[in-house]
């Protein structure tokens, strides 16, 4: 989506809520936070290459 200056939008507009296990989630996101991303970036990189894999050629 592109903004009238031209720009390419990235803001998001959808959630998506998961249910996890406290001690599983807590993990996540500390492994996350050692490795320099966040819980919801690594979310996003992981469902864009699960459709990459699973897309129709």
């Amino acid at each position: 989506m592109t903004t009238k200056d031209g720009k390419v939008s990235t803001k998001k507009n959808s959630q998506l809520v998961l249910r996890l296990d406290k001690d599983e989630r807590d993990a996540f996101v500390e492994l996350c936070r050692e490795l320099d991303t966040s819980a919801a970036r690594e979310i996003r990189r992981f469902i864009r290459g699960f459709m990459k894999e699973h897309a129709e050629d």
